[in-house]
């Protein structure tokens, strides 16, 4: 099984992706991941990574082939691939299908969640963590039990993430959609595009993403 999971920071993509991990043993491609990883690598492509990284350059698309290509020949044929934060445009929807093809793999299904983002924009602003172990809550759908004090570790100090802003949020929301727009219609044409209510509860989500895959 190989899918490509799509959805905008906030969504649930990585909660969703580390579930199918862990049930079905699938393997979760995030493009950051591998840059990391490869850039840390004493290997010719690892060098190329982060001469590119230094200079803040964009790594090209025959970079991002070349690791996936190594990735996915790397991996037992039986194991299951998802695609996290690839491909974004339809050059690399079709150099995709082409490593797939090339390790004897074909696309499944596009799975994308579906946030409404005024709904998101709350459920990203109004979260907060304890500065001491790390505990997660929310403002309007978890405050701690007693105001004020971590119900996990007793700390009264909390944090917040300074890009959980509403402008961040809506930023995020406008680059998602200006960059998966163009490999929808691709995808769409061929039966491959299924939507599941990213709002829903996480475990409803795991449902319908596992009655999808079937």
């Amino acid at each position: 099984m190989n899918i490509i999971l799509l959805g905008p920071p906030g969504a649930g993509k990585g909660t969703q992706a580390q579930r199918l991990v862990e049930r079905r043993g699938m393997v979760q491609l995030s493009t950051g991941d591998m840059l990391r990883e490869t850039r840390k690598a004493d290997t010719d492509l690892g060098r190329q990574v982060a001469d590119v990284m230094d200079s803040g350059g964009l790594v090209s698309d025959e970079i991002v082939s070349a690791m996936i290509d190594a990735k996915l020949a790397a991996l037992p044929a039986e194991t299951g691939v998802i695609f996290d934060g690839y491909p974004r445009t339809e050059a690399q929807a079709h150099s995709l299908d082409d490593l797939l093809a090339k390790n004897g793999r074909s696309l499944d299904h596009v799975i994308e969640l579906d946030v409404n983002e005024d709904a998101l924009v709350e459920r990203i602003t109004g979260r907060f963590t304890c500065a001491s172990c790390g505990k997660g809550y929310h403002d309007i759908f978890e405050q701690p039990a007693v105001e004020g004090v971590c119900d996990k570790c007793g700390s009264t100090e909390f944090k917040r993430r300074p890009d959980d802003n509403e402008e961040t949020v809506r930023n995020r929301m406008a680059e998602y959609r200006a960059k998966t727009a163009p490999i929808l219609p691709f995808y769409e044409a061929r039966n491959l595009v299924t939507r599941v209510d990213g709002m829903a509860d996480m475990d409803a989500v795991t449902a319908a993403i596992e009655a999808i895959l079937g």
